[in-house]
């Protein structure tokens, strides 16, 4: 039987197109870097301007702290992070007036006229050993809370969701139900 000779073929252009194939993917691949929490931070104050030392009543602040063993406890009483969204809108609202959430006070806003709007903050403090995971569930649910509450008052005012609304009514909206969520330092309060 004849011996054939083996195929032979050029490998010279193997690196050019493994080349090529990394350039196209390097190319066409997209990298997302936007993540994280979006927060508008106060402006700085003015040089010399006298700091606003008011105190804030016990009832306008709602207190969420978390621990080390990420357990969550709103105003003195321990909660599971998914019934943290009603309770907040019910602080943020205050639908009964009652005398243990935010009092209100009159705001004249556009489209609304002279409403009595509550003053509330939401005070957020969480340990140095929290999980970023559950840091991030209670952001979550803080901002769900706000959102849900502005997009029932746009409903009922103007038929349409908050975010379909025009910029001007959706800033009027926001002054109604301004977003104020204070976060302090976190602390080593003790777990892990």
């Amino acid at each position: 039987m004849p011996i054939r000779p083996t195929g032979e073929f050029s490998a010279a252009s193997m690196a050019d197109i493994a080349f090529l194939l990394l350039i196209f993917f390097l190319v066409a691949t997209t990298m997302d870097i936007d993540t994280g929490l979006s927060r508008k931070l106060p402006p700085m104050p003015e040089p010399g301007a006298e700091q606003d030392n008011k105190q804030i009543k016990e009832r306008n602040v709602f207190v969420v702290l978390i621990n080390a063993n990420d357990q969550l406890m709103v105003n003195g009483k321990q909660m599971d992070v998914y019934n943290l969204r009603d309770e907040a809108k019910e602080f943020i609202v205050n639908p009964a007036n009652k005398e243990n959430l935010p009092e209100k006070e009159p705001r004249e806003i556009d489209y609304f006229g002279t409403v009595m709007a509550p003053k509330g903050i939401i005070s957020l403090m969480n340990d140095r050993g929290t999980s970023y995971g559950i840091y991030i569930k209670v952001q979550n649910e803080l901002i769900a809370a706000y959102n849900e509450v502005r997009d029932e008052v746009a409903m009922s005012e103007f038929s349409r969701h908050y975010e379909d609304l025009p910029k001007d009514k959706q800033d009027a909206v926001k002054k109604y139900y301004p977003q104020i969520i204070s976060e302090a330092e976190p602390k080593n309060i003790g777990g892990k």
